[in-house]
């Protein structure tokens, strides 16, 4: 049943003056205030499949995968036990300011393209377009990486051709997001619950392990920590430097961990009642860091040396640490059983880009910065041609077959975890612009449908650390004899892609900031004060004891 929009009448005094001053050439500013009606529309053109325990369980576990799992261990063996644990924490309290700060325009104005449509909203047209299409190069080279690590990961059990495997992950992939977004909400569910109960038993056999309880009955305690040691000597550099640039190396995996932290919110028209789901998912962001990340890498610290041999041939994509652990422990079965969920992560992961990607181009399309063709949709509402340039690039993963894939895992997550970057710098860039504006309009945040806590604050932190992450991604290469080609444009290229974008588009179309004052705040307030939703049941018996959804 499709839900009935109500939408406050426009003022055409405030239409015609802001006509009278819009600069001849650029994108009116008064249109913000028609489009806000038009955009909040496409409510009803989405099927609103997903509903709050999909958001939530999204939220909580839908972008663990290759980056906790195999990432994980590229840190460990690049920046030693306290490296890796201090290089996730930091990163993971850091995302957390990007899910709330996204959750809160969110809620306001639940949109299909997250960011795509709040840097149109907040701040310039321009923005909009070069976010957009750094999302879309973002996923378009994501995706197929997490379909390579799938089909690397195989390898623990048999040698064959990489080429079945992608193809047959990449066929599952299509499959799952060419049908009801309800189809997609209960794999993700699904998927979600497994990792969830997998990292609850990796960890406990990690305590176990370390507690004395393995077949060899001996604790191993803090060992790992003392012997090699707490960090990595980076490089071979001597000294504080070489144990400071250890630490400062597993950034990188921890961005590509927790990157897609920020898509609660991509699909936001096919949620149902977005405004109650979106808050209590970004506020569950929290628990996911905590829980799923911080406490399981420093369990995983516990348990396998910086210097383990099969971390050491750490580009080796089958070499989780997770893995490692239960190899090392002698418990037989157990890693296989890792290793198989392991694989579904990796897939959800790549199932999960797959929708986020295809929304962006989706939406992009709609407000006329991507062909129209892709904002066409089949009989499910499913964006169909934005899935089918998305399937055709999973094509990519075939080009590892030509060398390692763990070589090209390993590679890739410079490149992922640096558009990572942009995105997330992008969202707070536009959350600040949208914060400022509710000051210059004298609009308190208690009016927002949510307002998140620590900010601007954490914004403002947030911000400045990833913009300095940025430029010193690929610090390695200009150190005396590190020069490395891939390297270099792994870390960089997204640096002059997203300029150009920008520029380009501001040149070409004469785009124009949005000032403050004109930031269509108040009129997203309206509508969401005309279509309230209704208020969450109780939950009653059983249902108490969840602390996972609502």
């Amino acid at each position: 049943m499709e839900k009935e929009i109500t939408k406050p009448s426009a003022d055409p005094a405030v239409e015609e003056k802001a006509h009278l001053e819009q600069p001849e050439g650029s994108i009116r500013a008064v249109g913000i205030v028609q489009d806000a009606h038009h955009h909040f529309e496409e409510l009803g053109e989405l099927k609103q499949g997903l509903q709050q325990r999909h958001i939530q369980m999204i939220a909580l576990a839908g972008a663990i995968g290759t980056g906790l799992f195999l990432g994980s261990g590229i840190a460990l063996a690049k920046g030693g036990p306290l490296g890796a644990f201090l290089g996730y924490t930091i990163t993971g309290v850091l995302a957390s300011s990007v899910a709330l700060a996204v959750g809160e325009m969110g809620a306001l104005a639940p949109l299909s393209g997250g960011i795509v449509r709040y840097a149109e909203l907040f701040v310039d047209p321009a923005l909009s377009f070069a976010v957009g299409w750094n999302i879309v190069y973002f996923y378009l080279v994501s995706i197929p990486n997490e379909i390579v690590a799938t089909a690397a990961l195989i390898e623990f059990w048999v040698s064959t051709n990489n080429a079945i495997w992608i193809t047959i992950f990449s066929l599952l992939v299509v499959v799952s997001c060419s049908l009801f977004v309800r189809v997609y909400g209960e794999l993700e569910f699904t998927f979600s619950m497994l990792k969830i109960l997998l990292i609850v038993f990796i960890n406990i056999l990690a305590l176990v392990v370390t507690c004395g309880g393995g077949p060899s009955g001996s604790a191993i305690g803090f060992k790992y920590w003392h012997t090699p040691g707490l960090f990595v000597q980076h490089l071979g550099v001597p000294g504080a430097l070489g144990r400071f640039m250890g630490f400062w190396s597993t950034f990188s995996s921890a961005v590509y961990s927790y990157s897609g932290i920020e898509n609660i919110t991509m699909a936001a028209s096919e949620i149902d009642y977005p405004r109650r789901a979106i808050p209590q998912a970004a506020k569950r962001i929290f628990v996911r860091i905590i829980l799923f990340y911080v406490v399981s890498i420093f369990m995983v610290t516990l348990v396998v040396a910086s210097n383990d041999p099969s971390l050491l041939g750490a580009s080796s994509t089958s070499a989780s640490p997770f893995v490692i652990a239960a190899n090392n422990a002698g418990i037989k079965v157990v890693p296989s059983i890792i290793n198989a969920i392991v694989i579904t992560s990796a897939w959800s992961s790549a199932n999960a880009g797959m929708l986020v990607g295809t929304r962006a181009l989706y939406g992009m399309a709609k407000e006329g910065r991507a062909p129209e063709i892709f904002a066409r949709l089949n009989r499910y509402s499913i964006p169909y041609v934005a899935v089918t340039l998305f399937s055709v690039f999973l094509a990519l993963g075939y080009l590892t077959l030509s060398d390692s894939a763990s070589v090209v895992f390993s590679w890739l997550i410079n490149l992922i975890a640096v558009g990572a970057l942009v995105n997330w710098s992008v969202i707070l860039i536009t959350y600040l612009r949208f914060q400022y504006g509710c000051k210059a309009q004298s609009i308190d945040r208690h009016e927002l449908p949510w307002a998140a806590p620590f900010q601007p604050y954490l914004s403002w932190v947030a911000l400045s650390v990833f913009i300095l992450l940025l430029l010193t991604s690929g610090y390695t290469v200009f150190i005396n004899g590190h020069w490395s080609a891939q390297t270099f444009i792994s870390s960089y290229i997204n640096i002059p892609i997203i300029l150009a974008l920008y520029f380009g588009y501001k040149l070409t179309r004469r785009t124009k900031v949005i000032s403050l004052g004109e930031i269509p705040i108040r009129t997203f307030i309206q509508i969401a004060n005309d279509n309230p939703e209704p208020p969450a049941k109780p939950k009653q018996g059983l249902r108490r004891l969840n602390i996972l959804w609502s």
